[in-house]
């Protein structure tokens, strides 16, 4: 196993054990929710909009460490983020996933998401990591329709 490796494990380790944005907000703009009924992973995603901008997120997340860590990851790089910028910044983490065997260097701020890229050496984890973020996408739409926006994500 290589250092990259070892780092890769740790910070998975980190999110899934002091999982960031864990919780539920009082008053959201939307609560989506996601389950893969073949593991048993949930996550509600709770999100407040201001100025079509994610101002809060927060994660209810049960599940494996995978669907955990990418949870936690995911909050902590759209927060903040305007609705356009966290459809981008997922497509980019999906095109990861979803890739071939080739690596993606993803942009400075997003690195982090990095360390998710081993679980495409196992196909069936590959859905437990992409649980948060097609939620999220869920919860922009839903902004968005409630806003009266019509774009389509």
């Amino acid at each position: 196993m290589s250092l990259a490796d070892d780092l890769y494990r740790e910070t998975i380790l980190d999110h899934y054990h002091h999982p960031r944005n864990q919780g539920e907000l009082v008053a959201p703009t939307v609560k989506s929710e996601g389950v893969n009924p073949l593991c048993g992973d949930e996550i509600t995603v709770y999100i407040s909009v201001d100025s079509n901008s994610i101002a809060d997120i927060k994660l209810d997340a049960h599940g494996c460490s995978i669907n955990m860590a990418s949870g936690s990851m995911m909050s902590e790089a759209v927060k903040g983020q305007s609705l356009e910028q966290a459809v981008k910044t997922a497509s980019i983490f999906k095109n990861m996933m979803l890739g071939g065997s080739q690596e993606v260097i993803l942009p400075e701020e997003l690195e982090d998401l990095e360390a998710l890229q081993g679980v495409k050496k196992y196909p069936v984890r590959i859905k437990c990591a992409l649980l948060p973020w097609n939620t999220l996408l869920e919860a922009i739409e839903q902004a968005r329709s409630q806003d009266g926006a019509s774009d389509n994500i």
